[in-house]
């Protein structure tokens, strides 16, 4: 998707991608991202007509490289449960060297019934992704004797994103990195626990 766009949009996507991750949709304008970039607010409009194709392309880009980074977990690592530690893994180490401390999509979620259609269907897809990949996870891990699910991998796999989710926002709330890695891996026993 980046080769769509010039490096100035590229620029401009990225901090928006960023105060997205800081405060949701209202949390910003193009005054904003003005200021950061160096460029007019006339110019970010040449790029992005409105405030909504701009999240909804930031959205289609997260969205996209979630897709890459999962697909590459697949690739790279064969065991399933090693698979979800490196997902958790990789929150982990963006909430601890604050690089991205939420998933921007679930900050959007939140804010779903007032950002645009537009973003909202991005949301949901990427919503629809993780789940897809999570629930796959789930059954491979669950055929080979590593997680033990209480009810159908479906299921089981949006419990999981629930409580990562839960577990960025507790971490903000605490401000304290340690609480992601506390709650997560309360829910990584529950998985592999076996009754």
């Amino acid at each position: 998707m980046d080769a769509e766009l010039s490096p100035k949009a590229v620029e401009i996507a990225a901090y928006a991608q960023s105060l997205l991750a800081d405060g949701g949709y209202d949390s910003f304008s193009y005054a904003d991202i003005s200021d950061h970039v160096g460029i007019t607010k006339a110019s970010i409009h040449h790029h992005f007509p409105s405030k909504a194709e701009l999240v909804r392309v930031v959205v289609a880009r997260y969205r996209e490289q979630a897709r890459e980074g999962l697909a590459a977990l697949d690739k790279q690592i064969a065991d399933p449960l090693a698979e979800l530690h490196a997902y958790i893994d990789y929150w982990s180490t963006c909430i601890r060297g604050n690089v991205s401390s939420f998933c921007i999509c679930a900050m959007l979620a939140a804010e779903m019934k007032k950002i645009p259609d537009e973003v909202a269907g991005e949301v949901h897809g990427h919503f629809e992704d993780l789940a897809a990949w999570l629930t796959s996870v789930l059954k491979k891990g669950a055929a080979k004797g590593q997680f033990s699910l209480q009810g159908s991998a479906a299921v089981e796999a949006k419990a999981f994103m629930s409580s990562v989710h839960g577990a960025m926002l507790a971490a903000r709330g605490f401000g304290d990195p340690k609480t992601f890695d506390a709650i997560v891996h309360l829910s990584m026993k529950r998985l592999t626990s076996h009754s």
